[in-house]
C-alpha cells in the first residue's frame, strides 16, 4: 500500500512538472507554424542535426523517421539509427494530434499502449518550421529541451539551412547545442 501511495505521489509530482512553466523565463512561449497538413508530412523524413538527448545516445548517424497514417486518426512512428558497431536501432511509437485537423501539435508515445492513459508517457511534438513543400522542418517543444531539424533527403542547401537556423535562433533555441546528424560514411 505504502508502496502504491508513493508512485502515485511520484507520477503526480512529474505530472505537476510537465504542466509547469513550459517555456524557458525571459522567452516567449514557442510559436507552431499556423497549420499541418498531417497526410503531407506522412513518409520519411532524415535527421540533419538535433539537440543531443538520453534516447538517442547509442545513435552514431544515419537516423529517420517514418510516418504512416492509422485509420484511427493517429499516426505510426517508426524511428531507425545506426548504432555505432553498424546495427539499426528501431523505436516505434504512436502519435496523435492535439486540437483540431490542422494543429502542428502532436504528442508522441513510446512506452506500450497500456500506460497510454498516463499524462508523462506522452512527448510534446511541436512542428515550429515548415516549408511550403513539406522538404524541410523544425520539431521542438515548449521547454526548447529538445529540437531536431528533418529533411526529405539527406543533404539539405546550405543557403536553406541557414535561413532555417535563423528563425529557430530568432524563436529562442538555443542553437549552441546543435549536433549535425552524421549521414554518410
Amino acid at each position: 500500500m505504502k508502496t502504491a501511495l508513493l508512485a502515485s505521489l511520484i507520477l503526480l509530482s512529474a505530472l505537476d512538472a510537465r504542466a509547469a512553466d513550459p517555456a524557458p523565463a525571459g522567452t516567449k512561449p514557442l510559436a507552431t507554424i499556423p497549420s499541418l497538413d498531417v497526410k503531407r508530412y506522412m513518409g520519411t523524413w532524415y535527421e540533419i542535426a538535433k539537440f543531443p538527448n538520453s534516447f538517442q545516445k547509442k545513435c552514431s548517424g544515419f537516423t529517420t523517421a517514418t510516418y504512416s497514417a492509422r485509420s484511427d486518426g493517429r499516426v505510426d512512428v517508426v524511428n531507425r539509427c545506426r548504432q555505432s558497431d553498424g546495427s539499426t536501432e528501431t523505436a516505434n511509437a504512436v502519435a496523435r494530434q492535439l486540437g483540431g485537423a490542422t494543429s502542428p501539435k502532436l504528442e508522441v508515445r513510446f512506452a506500450p499502449a497500456i500506460l497510454s492513459f498516463l499524462p508523462i508517457v506522452w512527448g510534446d511534438y511541436w512542428v515550429i518550421d515548415l516549408d511550403p513543400e513539406y522538404q524541410l522542418a523544425a520539431v521542438s517543444e515548449p521547454k526548447r529541451e529538445y529540437l531536431w531539424i528533418l529533411s526529405r533527403t539527406p543533404k539539405v542547401d546550405p543557403a536553406v539551412y541557414d535561413a532555417l537556423l535563423g528563425r529557430l535562433r530568432a524563436q529562442g533555441l538555443d542553437l549552441n547545442r546543435l549536433v549535425p546528424t552524421r549521414q554518410g560514411e
